[in-house]
Parts: C-alpha cells; sequence; structure tokens
C-alpha cells in the first residue's frame, strides 16, 4: 500500500507538468486578460489531433507538435475575433468555439481516436533509454514547461506584455493611452490556446493515443490547478501566478493520484474537481459570512 503512494509522485509529476502548460494558458486569459476563455476545452483536444495525425501519417513528431501550436493559436485568436470584433460575449464567444472545435478535431482526426503506440513520438527516444522511464520523460516536462513559463514572464516585462496586463486590469484606462486592447485580447487569447493545444499534443504521445474527448473539463481542471497554487505560492506577480500554476498542476495530480489509490472511481473525478474547485472559490464567501460581514449582491 505504502509502495502504492510512492509510486503516485513520479506519476503525478509527469502528468503535473504536462498538463502545466494548460493552467500557463489559463493564467494569461483568466488571469491577465479576466477573459472566461472556454476554448481550452477544444484546443487543448485540437493539439492531440493534429499531432496524433500528422504522426500516423509519418510526419516527424516535430513538425506536428508545431503545427498543433499554430493550429492552437488560431483558434484562440478565432475566440477573440468573435468577441472583439462580432461584439460576442465573451462566455458565448468561447462556447461557440469549443463547439465549432469538436467537429473540427472529429474532421481532423477522421475518427474519434488515434492510437500512436505503434509508431514513434518525440517521447519515443526518452523510453528506450536503459533508465526507468520515469526519469527522462519527467525531465522533459520539466525544461519544456519551465522553459515556456521563463518565456512568459520575459514577455510580461516587455511593452506588449505591459499593454496586455493593463488590458485585463483596466481597459477603458488602456484605450485613452492609445492601446488597441482589442488586438490584445486577440493576441492574449492566441497565446493562451497555443500553450493549451502544445499540452494536448505532448498529453497526446505521452499517454499513445488522443481521443476526442480528452479535452473535455479542461478548464475545470486548470482552474483548480491555479487555485491550488495561488493558495500556497500567491499571485502578486506574474512570475508568481505561472509558478503557482505550474506548481498547483502537480499538487492536482496528486491529489487526484491519491484519490484513486483511496478508491475513488474514475468515472467520479469531474465530480472531485468541480467540488475542488468550488470549496476554493467558495471559501472567502464562507468566511466572511463566519465573520459576521453581510454580503449584498451588486455593491
Amino acid at each position: 500500500m505504502l509502495f502504492g503512494f510512492w509510486r503516485t509522485i513520479p506519476i503525478s509529476l509527469e502528468q503535473g507538468l504536462a498538463y502545466g502548460l494548460v493552467a500557463l494558458g489559463i493564467v494569461i486569459s483568466f488571469r491577465i486578460l479576466a477573459f472566461p476563455d472556454l476554448t481550452v476545452d477544444g484546443s487543448f483536444a485540437l493539439g492531440g489531433a493534429v499531432v496524433a495525425r500528422l504522426i500516423s501519417e509519418g510526419v516527424p513528431p516535430t513538425y506536428g507538435i508545431l503545427l498543433a501550436i499554430i493550429c492552437g493559436f488560431l483558434a484562440g485568436c478565432c475566440t477573440g475575433l468573435l468577441n472583439t470584433r462580432l461584439k460576442i460575449n465573451s462566455l458565448l464567444a468561447g462556447i461557440l468555439m469549443m463547439t465549432i472545435l469538436y467537429s473540427v478535431n472529429l474532421r481532423v482526426m477522421g475518427r474519434s481516436n488515434i492510437q500512436l503506440l505503434t509508431v514513434d513520438t518525440i517521447l519515443t527516444p526518452l523510453e528506450n533509454m536503459d533508465v526507468s522511464r520515469f526519469i527522462p520523460i519527467i525531465i522533459f516536462f520539466l525544461l519544456v514547461t519551465f522553459c515556456i513559463k521563463f518565456l512568459t514572464d520575459m514577455f510580461f516585462r516587455t511593452q506588449i506584455g505591459f499593454a496586455m496586463r493593463a488590458t485585463g486590469d483596466n481597459e477603458q484606462m488602456i484605450r485613452t493611452l492609445g492601446v488597441n486592447t482589442d488586438h490584445m485580447t486577440v493576441l492574449g487569447l492566441g497565446i493562451s490556446n497555443a500553450f493549451v493545444a502544445l499540452s494536448g499534443a505532448l498529453v497526446a504521445q505521452d499517454q499513445g493515443f488522443s481521443d476526442i474527448g480528452m479535452g473535455i473539463g479542461m478548464i475545470v481542471a486548470g482552474l483548480a490547478s491555479i487555485i491550488i497554487g495561488e493558495t500556497l505560492i500567491g499571485k502578486s506577480s506574474v512570475q508568481r501566478m505561472t509558478l503557482a500554476a505550474i506548481v498547483g498542476s502537480i499538487i492536482y495530480k496528486f491529489i487526484i493520484a491519491v484519490g484513486l489509490r483511496l478508491g475513488l472511481a474514475p468515472t467520479d473525478l469531474k465530480l472531485a474537481t468541480g467540488a475542488m474547485v468550488i470549496l476554493a472559490l467558495g471559501f472567502p464567501a464562507l468566511k466572511k459570512k463566519k465573520e459576521g460581514k453581510l454580503h449584498l449582491r451588486g455593491v
């Protein structure tokens, strides 16, 4: 039993780092831009669909990953354009794009799933090393995820990055300074979903298949990771927010792995995740109520 719990650590590290890119993407849309982007559920599966189809057709995995990133970026830009150009509500724009991507992903794969166990992926050379599979895979995901984190931190120190942060903080104010907030929103959502699609492309190769339903509930899992990480690390700066997203993703995967070891049914994972997010988001309100503070809606 104890050995089983220890075994969840490398599994949690591997999956947490791979899915950490989803949390990083959601940080940009949810925290930086204050945009509730539900495109994530579709763009994650899009990344897996694109890379799986190309690899199965004999295309080198690196090219498949690059195209998956581009497709994710375009999907995010489309959501941004629906919101900024057509003036569709941000939440509805994400839902529409997520719905559209379901059909797009089916069209890309040609069927509901593609297996990658019999073809070479970007992880195949690492899996063939004469060491435990977890060691090189974890190091690979660690390098990729933290490389993306540092690039993100550097980007938000640039002029465009500051303008994007200001767009989420105070859109009217930054407009008076001559910044096109519509462009910032479209670019930010594009980058966010590019990260998510990259995660989907890597996860598909790691688990050995791409499935049309692999992105379902991804936005909730990503939010759970962010909330867990911010509880421990905080969100006083972009650097802390990006680090919190990765750390939270690892802890979230560990909690799920332990739950499965304790007998939690796999079919209840979404329920457990939703309950976790509700508790994390509702705790401040419950705390205020306990302290005797009255909350009036709209005040």
